[in-house]
């Protein structure tokens, strides 16, 4: 199924999710290239933005072949995300994304991420300048709510709807409950049934079938993966094959594994250097061999490659 934010049709309503140190680009072209129907970049704060920060430049580095992409800022000055938003506008961005879902402490104890559950006046604020202040359609990812006390999704996204944003995604996981415990898709469902723009749910999609279920019990217009999608770009050509066809897949052999954190790894030296890509490929690989036969001695012996020769070597003796 086609989705449709605001003036932007993507080819499927099957979205990565913005994760910090995980959606680089390198990655995700990777899941585009599987059928992933978006990509989101890594959050990127407003204000570092606005004092030339130059760890942001690679961050806001989107090309061609990966979109469309929206751009993910966060920040809780009204004036500065609207500004920000209007400097970046002409960049490769099809949507701007806002972040008022991240749990991380000192992301939260500054107002932004997820405080700003707590403070809709300000959400508020920083939404309609951000709107005013460009044509391509702005949206906005948050949680339940910030704790189990006040669960405010529902009029959250009402709010954000009232403000002219272009679609929402909301994870069914309060602040308090980081990444833990289940996600709550009936708060999802809610927030569908509350507002009429596109509602994107998130939360426990790791499997084609998860993601059926998803659409089944919340009548979301969008479905995006998170963790799912780690060591596993696949599962988004699972997921589109799944819901056009109701077959599952089977998963990758472990040829295509090896092939896979083969390209990955030269993608990401091409792009941050060899040294650099190697360190980061130590996250990566424990999530693409994880489940795999050895799979813990693989990633000891990760932790001590520092090449590209050394980690190819490794894959030969170890697939």
């Amino acid at each position: 199924m086609r989705l449709k934010i605001g003036t932007v049709t993507l080819d499927n309503n099957v979205i990565l999710a913005p994760m910090a140190g995980v959606t680089d680009l390198p990655f995700r072209l990777l899941c585009r290239e599987q059928g992933c129907g978006m990509v989101v970049t890594e959050m990127v704060s407003a204000k570092a933005i606005l004092y030339k920060n130059k760890n942001t430049r690679e961050l806001l580095t989107v090309r061609p072949e990966e979109r469309p992409a929206a751009v993910q800022l966060f920040g809780s000055d009204p004036e500065i995300m609207a500004e920000i938003a209007a400097q970046i506008e002409d960049g490769p961005y099809d949507v701007i994304d806002v972040n008022m879902g991240c749990p991380v402490p000192k992301i939260v104890n500054n107002g932004e991420g997820s405080a700003l559950m707590r403070d809709p006046k300000r959400a508020e604020a920083v939404l309609s300048a951000m709107v005013r202040a460009v044509k391509k359609p702005v949206t906005v990812k948050f949680r339940k709510g910030f704790n189990d006390e006040s669960v405010n999704a529902v009029e959250f996204a009402k709010m954000a709807e009232s403000c002219g944003v272009a679609a929402v995604a909301v994870h069914g996981r309060t602040r308090e409950q980081y990444y833990s415990g289940k996600a709550d898709w009936d708060i999802i469902r809610r927030v569908k049934e509350a507002v009429k723009i596109p509602v994107i749910g998130n939360g426990d999609v790791f499997t084609p079938e998860d993601a059926g279920r998803l659409l089944e019990k919340t009548g979301c217009d969008g479905i995006m993966v998170a963790r799912g999608a780690k060591g596993n770009p696949w599962i988004f050509h699972r997921i589109n094959h799944y819901l056009e066809t109701g077959e599952v897949l089977p998963g990758p052999s472990v040829q295509e594994i090896r092939e896979m954190i083969l390209r990955h790894s030269r993608m990401l030296a091409d792009y941050k250097g060899e040294r650099v890509a190697m360190r980061e490929m130590r996250s990566h690989m424990a999530w693409y061999t994880s489940g795999l036969a050895h799979s813990a001695s693989i990633r000891r012996e990760i932790n001590s490659v520092e090449t590209m020769e050394g980690l190819t070597d490794l894959l030969d003796r170890r697939f």
